[in-house]
């Protein structure tokens, strides 16, 4: 396991500075879409409308079996 890490370390100390600069747009982006949007575009839409667990699976199990 630990030649794996070293492996993948050594690789990204030796990389160009466009391919970091890459690297680092990549996970901006990937910061955006998961935590950010989420926060905006998807709020918790069950915790909102019902109370207990059980009303919650209910709901589900009832949008499920009825499409």
């Amino acid at each position: 396991m630990k030649k794996i890490i070293d492996f993948y370390i050594s690789g990204f100390k030796n990389m160009s500075i466009h391919s970091k600069k890459l690297w680092i747009i990549i996970l901006v982006k990937l910061f955006i879409m998961f935590f950010i949007l989420k926060i905006f575009f998807f709020p918790n839409f069950l915790n909102s409308k019902f109370d207990s667990d059980k009303e919650k699976g209910d709901y589900v199990i009832e949008q499920l079996t009825n499409n």
